[in-house]
């Protein structure tokens, strides 16, 4: 698999200000967070981009993009149809290539010397298979992502087989569909936001929407149905995923960035003071 494009989607009504929302990257610069996802993809070998939009973003998509500018082109979403109609809007950019694909609501910080992105594009390319980042997530969290259930096949790599996927299940729903042998009790596999895919998808996606013509169309049952005809992997990252959408979530994605960066220390060493202040407080507000 040679992964030379990315596909993010940022359409969704109720999210479109967030890709667009400024934090302080790693190296201590100011960037938006599509400039992060965008330089993401890039540290994975990627070489052309596609953003899916909502008609009229275009011109503020494209100042945020930074110094990819000339590297990203826009879709359109004219409906809002869900998800997966966003993933369908790039298959012309796409083409039949595999792509890496990305939400505009999450951010991805590595824990290991690679990216993210960099980790899913290499698997991807050695075991010549579709593949999804994963994070194994506490039952309480699994209404906030999609899951899926399967069988290690990595011997040593965190690497499973993906025999199932559903989008935010219920704890019991999942315990009964998506349980994956050798993970802690209380977690299951959720997405991370990163897929590497292929045009099987649109295909997925396109007969998805013809039983559906009028609805919603979701990227979840077709990502059900891929593991149901071919090989479909999915990879635990040496990584965290921070949806900036949640609540506190740009502040824990802040975090992490800058604990990641140069600065480290110095924001340690605020942070401690910080702590330190507000029991102090606490009690002088008491008195």
């Amino acid at each position: 698999m040679n992964i030379r494009k990315a596909l993010i989607t940022a359409a969704n009504a109720r999210q479109r200000q967030l890709p667009l929302q400024v934090l302080i990257g790693p190296d201590g610069e100011a960037k938006s967070a599509l400039r992060l996802l965008l330089e993401e993809a890039a540290s994975g070998g990627v070489e052309e981009f596609c953003v899916v939009v909502c008609p009229g973003d275009e011109a503020a998509y494209a100042e945020a993009c930074g110094p990819l500018r000339p590297r990203v082109r826009f879709a359109l979403q004219a409906e809002p149809r869900g998800y997966g109609h966003a993933v369908l809007c790039g298959r012309e950019f796409c083409s039949t290539e595999p792509f890496l694909h990305l939400v505009g609501d999450h951010l991805a910080v590595s824990t290991g010397a690679k990216t993210c992105a960099r980790q899913l594009i290499d698997i991807a390319a050695a075991e010549n298979s579709p593949v999804s980042a994963v994070q194994p997530t506490r039952e309480n969290l699994l209404t906030s992502f999609g899951a899926v259930g399967g069988k290690l096949v990595g011997r040593d790599l965190p690497l499973y087989q993906i025999e199932a996927v559903l989008e935010k299940p219920t704890p019991t729903v999942a315990e009964q569909e998506l349980l994956v042998p050798g993970l802690r009790a209380g977690f299951f596999l959720c997405f991370f936001g990163m897929h590497v895919l292929d045009g099987d998808i649109f295909e997925l996606l396109i007969r998805q929407m013809a039983a559906q013509p009028d609805g919603r169309i979701s990227l979840s049952p077709a990502l059900h149905a891929l593991a149901a005809q071919r090989r479909y992997l999915a990879f635990s990252v040496a990584g965290q995923r921070y949806d900036i959408g949640a609540t506190y979530g740009l502040l824990f994605a802040q975090l992490a960035l800058a604990l990641a960066g140069k600065d480290r220390d110095a924001l340690l060493t605020q942070l401690v003071e910080l702590l330190a202040q507000r029991p102090k407080e606490a009690r002088e507000a008491r008195r």
